[in-house]
C-alpha cells in the first residue's frame, strides 16, 4: 500500500484551520462595573446565552474577578468568549464564599447587579431586559451594583 505524503500536511492545515476559526468568533467581553462599596471579597459575572439558562440558574460561564484594581468604587474586568447574545448578572461577593447572601426574607444582603440594566423595582429581570450582543468591536458592557 502507497502512502500518501500530502496527508499529515492536509491533516495539520485542517487543523490549523479549525483553530483559526474558533479564535475568529472569540471576543473580548469588557465590562465596567461601577458602585462597588467595598474592596472586600470578589466581583462574581455569571454569563447567561438564554432565558432558559438563567431561569434554571445555569450560567454559560462564570468569571471571577478580585478586587485590587477597584478605584472609586469602579472596577474594569476582561474575559473572552465566543461572539453572540448574553445576559450577565453579578455578585460582589464581599464575604467570599461564592454565592449570593440573602436575609431570611430572600432579600440581598450582598452586592448585585445585571447587565446595561439598572433595577427601579423589586422584582428580578427578564433575560431580555439586561442581555447584549457581543459582536467583533463591541463596546464596554456596564453594570452598576445595587445593595438593598
Amino acid at each position: 500500500m502507497k502512502k500518501n505524503r500530502f496527508l499529515p500536511i492536509l491533516l495539520f492545515s485542517c487543523i490549523q484551520l479549525i483553530f483559526s476559526t474558533a479564535q475568529a468568533q472569540s471576543q473580548e467581553l469588557r465590562v465596567k462595573v461601577s458602585d462597588i462599596r467595598s474592596a472586600k471579597g470578589k466581583i462574581i459575572l455569571n454569563v447567561f446565552k438564554d432565558e432558559a439558562s438563567y431561569e434554571k440558574q445555569q450560567p454559560y460561564t462564570t468569571l471571577s474577578f478580585d478586587k485590587k484594581a477597584i478605584s472609586n468604587g469602579v472596577l474594569m474586568v476582561k474575559g473572552t468568549v465566543a461572539t453572540g447574545i448574553y445576559g450577565i448578572t453579578l455578585i460582589d461577593d464581599e464575604n467570599g464564599n461564592g454565592k449570593l447572601e440573602k436575609n431570611f426574607m430572600g432579600i440581598p444582603k450582598e452586592g448585585f447587579g445585571f447587565s446595561n440594566f439598572f433595577m427601579t423595582k423589586m422584582k428580578k429581570p427578564a433575560f431580555n431586559e439586561f442581555k447584549f450582543e457581543l459582536k467583533p468591536g463591541s463596546s464596554v458592557v456596564e453594570i452598576k451594583t445595587k445593595y438593598m
